[in-house]
């Protein structure tokens, strides 16, 4: 399967994912809004996505691919299973005894995570039951990832790309059926996610069945493949997951500044993760087998080339869609979360994140991009110190911006790390001779950027102009697809008029998926 076609199929799940993402957020936004229940809930929520990013998705894969893919390669798909099904097991035995020594730790934890909550009466205590109910979905969702690590390795991207689509569906459902039945909203969704890591799990565990792959119940065992495979998660876990580690200190601070800005974060990084999570997932994970079968057949140049067209392609999706947000952030909020018990002035406390997590968009895709020139040559540690980086600078920048532009600053800090982080990583790639600018990549890129800035000035006065039409709900739905749509025709338009994009390389990337 190609670059291109895998990214494409990735990213079309991806995309639905996102939107029913987004469908779960304006639910969650209309039944707990931004208060006391929905800080808890995110806080709750984030938890075990937040070492699930850490170890089990981002690092996990990072180690696990490239390990299983020279397997299948030098031994066959037999060892591969075998080695597989180890992985599964001693992964599987060590999550269950991390979750249940969390659930007892979990009053502690919290305090951690989210210490201002202790200042609002009865927070912390929401915030610890919903952390039980939900921490469990760690343990799922990492045998989750495993086995899209082993479909991933073959191909076979569709089934694991699906997977956030049942996490969404079956939260909104929980959501929709046991609000009635429970104390808070808070609880129906806690329950709802819970639910949803048993749902994904035996989802991907039939599509590996389908494909021979079925992983089946063996005594764990540190074989010594297992054993470098953790070895290499270790250091990974940081260099994988800074986006998750920078989120997680925001929290922190967040939760001590005001009453809502875990929220305000939450919401706005939602909408962000649209393009970053259509985008950079897609890339990402595509890019990474394709890079080991490269690197382990020795074609170090068609290496650097599959860089050079991830990036190009990332650039032309991100970054028109990082100055849509910035210019429409209001508009988009206001129709996407405001009713119920989300009004008008949270509207306009997330579209001010909004603007400021959309600065570092490019950045995280970038990122997507440039860790697997490190993780498909085996080293883990690299991207380690880079993050560390990342994150020192992002915890500095948070105390210095938290108190004079409160929640905003914190989502502007998030961006300015994410941007040093891409900075370093492409400069010890170069260093080593393993990412070099291409001329097309020096030629396209500048070429993207004027196409964005002319989409922005297109933007800017359609909003002027339409915006104060948008009077009610539904009113407001139509002149956004407007703006929307306005923006795409400009920035095409400009992209292919100044040569960023041409309609015929667009032909011939359909062509080769095609074929």
């Amino acid at each position: 399967m190609s670059l291109f076609r895998s990214i494409a199929t990735i990213g079309g799940f991806t995309m639905l994912s996102r939107v029913t993402g987004l469908m779960r957020e304006m639910m969650i936004a209309h039944f707990l809004g931004a208060g006391a229940v929905a800080d808890a809930f995110f806080v709750a929520f984030r938890f075990p996505n937040l070492f699930r990013s850490l170890f089990a998705e981002g690092a996990f894969n990072a180690a696990f691919v490239p390990l299983f893919t020279g397997k299948m390669t030098a031994e066959g798909t037999e060892s591969a299973r075998r080695f597989a099904e180890q992985s599964f097991a001693v992964l599987g035995l060590a999550l269950a005894l991390f979750v249940a020594v969390m659930e007892l730790a979990m009053p502690w934890a919290i305090y951690g995570l989210a210490p201002g909550f202790d200042t609002v009466p009865g927070k912390m205590a929401l915030a610890v039951e919903f952390s039980r109910i939900c921490f469990p979905y760690l343990l799922f969702i990492s045998l989750v990832s495993l086995q899209a690590g082993v479909l991933n390795s073959m191909g076979r991207f569709a089934a694991a790309a699906a997977t956030p689509v049942l996490l969404n569906l079956t939260s909104m459902a929980g959501l929709w059926f046991l609000v009635p039945y429970s104390e808070t909203a808070g609880h129906a969704m806690a329950w709802g996610t819970f639910a949803a890591g048993v749902v994904q799990f035996v989802w991907l565990s039939r599509a590996a069945r389908r494909v021979g792959m079925g992983l089946g119940l063996v005594r764990p065992r540190l074989t010594p493949e297992v054993k470098l495979l953790f070895k290499r998660i270790v250091p990974g876990a940081v260099g994988a997951g800074v986006y998750q580690v920078n989120l997680v200190i925001n929290t922190m601070i967040a939760s001590t500044v005001a009453d809502g800005a875990v929220s305000y974060l939450n919401y706005a990084d939602r909408v962000n993760q649209l393009p970053l999570g259509v985008v950079g997932i897609a890339i990402g994970t595509a890019l990474l087998p394709t890079l080991s079968r490269q690197l382990k057949a020795g074609e170090a140049e068609a290496a650097r080339t599959s860089q050079n067209r991830a990036m190009e392609l990332g650039l032309a999706l991100t970054l028109p869609a990082a100055v849509a947000l910035m210019v429409i952030a209001a508009p988009v909020i206001r129709v996407l979360f405001e009713r119920g018990s989300f009004g008008p002035n949270e509207t306009a406390a997330t579209a001010s994140a909004l603007v400021a997590f959309a600065i570092g968009l490019p950045a995280y895709v970038l990122v997507k991009v440039l860790v697997p020139g490190f993780f498909a040559r085996e080293d883990t540690g690299t991207p380690v110190r880079v993050a560390g980086v990342a994150m020192v600078l992002n915890v500095v920048l948070n105390l210095s911006l938290a108190k004079p532009l409160g929640h905003v600053g914190m989502a502007l800090a998030t961006a300015i790390a994410a941007w040093a982080n891409v900075l370093i990583l492409a400069v010890l790639l170069a260093r080593r001779g393993f990412f070099t600018v291409d001329e097309r990549l020096k030629s396209k890129a500048p070429r993207i950027l004027a196409a964005c800035a002319v989409m922005g000035g297109v933007l800017w006065g359609g909003k002027l102009a339409l915006w104060p039409l948008a009077q009610g709900q539904l009113m407001a739905v139509g002149v956004l697809a407007g703006l929307v749509v306005l923006g795409a025709i400009a920035f095409l338009a400009a992209a292919q008029m100044l040569g960023a994009l041409s309609l015929g390389e667009i032909k011939g990337m359909v062509r080769r998926k095609r074929g």
